[in-house]
């Protein structure tokens, strides 16, 4: 597995992608939180708050994310050599994860920079360090659970297409639904007032509570197993091309 992990990093800045993504993550987001005018201006916003941002963050990773993982699986399958992958002395499930943490990895490197926007607030706050710290560090674990599971989804849409553009669209679409789609139907009150808990189902309603500052294992224990599943039918996914 380990050995897999390194040959995705190295494949991510060999080429343009690692830097590409890191940096279009980190523009995107300067731009709107402190250049653009708007909802999410924090210097126009009057107050020393990074919520702005993590509000931004789940919908740039909604894009970014599959255009990490988009290559995992389908170029390995477009170029042959996935069979030759499955021929070394790895099992699948190996495979799977040191594929699934060389994009989470990619992922994290990301995000580390915005380590930053936290110093600025911190200056900003009147007075100075005038911050909810547990509600930082609550949103920041918030956004890496959201996107190890966008990075699950993103692995195992992969591996269900040779051809990249279908698998970067699959995975953008199966995203907004896990994330929006469960919080949409809960607010159009199909079902008795939302009696049935539906947005408990997606990602969006757990990501707004860890994000409060206020660890509960009910949301660790969702992420958790979200990834679980959708890391297993790409498991299962790969088990099946490999009995073809």
């Amino acid at each position: 597995m380990i050995a897999v992990l390194k040959k995705e990093i190295n494949s991510f800045f060999a080429s343009p992608i690692g830097y590409l993504v890191i940096g279009l993550f980190l523009v995107i987001n300067g731009l709107f939180l402190w250049v653009f005018k708007g909802e999410y201006n924090i210097l126009d916003s009057g107050f020393a708050s990074l919520e702005p941002f993590f509000m931004l963050a789940p919908w740039i990773f909604l894009f970014l994310i599959p255009a990490i993982t988009m290559k995992s699986f389908s170029e390995e399958i477009r170029q042959g050599t996935l069979e030759l992958l499955l021929t070394k002395p790895l099992t699948t499930i190996q495979l799977v994860l040191g594929k699934y943490f060389g994009a989470l990895l990619l992922v994290v490197l990301a995000l580390i920079p915005t380590l930053l926007y936290v110093v600025a607030i911190w200056n900003l706050g009147n007075p100075e360090g005038n911050l909810d710290g547990g509600v930082i560090i609550g949103s920041y674990f918030g956004l890496l659970f959201l996107g190890a599971c966008y990075t699950a989804i993103g692995i195992f849409a992969s591996i269900l297409s040779p051809n990249q553009i279908v698998s970067f669209i699959l995975a953008i679409f199966l995203c907004f639904i896990a994330y929006f789609a469960f919080e949409a139907l809960a607010i159009l009150n199909l079902f008795s007032s939302g009696a049935f808990g539906i947005e408990e189902l997606g990602i969006h309603a757990h990501y707004e509570s860890i994000s409060r500052g206020v660890i509960d294992t009910r949301d660790i224990i969702y992420f958790l197993s979200f990834i679980t599943f959708f890391l297993a039918l790409t498991n299962l996914s790969l088990i099946n091309k490999k009995l073809i």
